[in-house]
C-alpha cells in the first residue's frame, strides 16, 4: 500500500470543523482503491490516504486537496 499524510492548520476549531464536515460526503463515497481517514484535533485536521497503487494515491490526494481548497474559498466568499 502507498500512503500520504497531511496536517492542515486552521484559524479556529470552528473553521476546522466546518471543513471536516464539508468533506464527509466525499469520504462516504470512496475513491476506488483508497482508504481515507480524517481526524480533527482542535484547530487541525489530519488527513491520511492509503491506496493500492501510486496513481490511485495521486488521484485521491489531488481530489482531497482540491475539495479542501474549494471549501476554504467558499468560506472566504461568504
Amino acid at each position: 500500500m502507498k500512503n500520504a499524510s497531511f496536517i492542515f492548520n486552521f484559524d479556529s476549531e470552528k473553521e476546522a470543523l466546518i471543513i471536516k464536515k464539508s468533506l464527509s460526503p466525499e469520504i462516504k463515497n470512496k475513491i476506488p482503491k483508497t482508504n481515507i481517514k480524517i481526524s480533527l484535533y482542535k484547530d487541525k485536521i489530519s488527513l491520511k490516504i492509503e491506496a493500492k497503487d501510486i496513481s490511485s494515491l495521486r488521484a485521491a490526494c489531488n481530489s482531497y486537496l482540491r475539495w479542501i481548497n474549494t471549501a476554504l474559498n467558499v468560506k472566504k466568499t461568504i
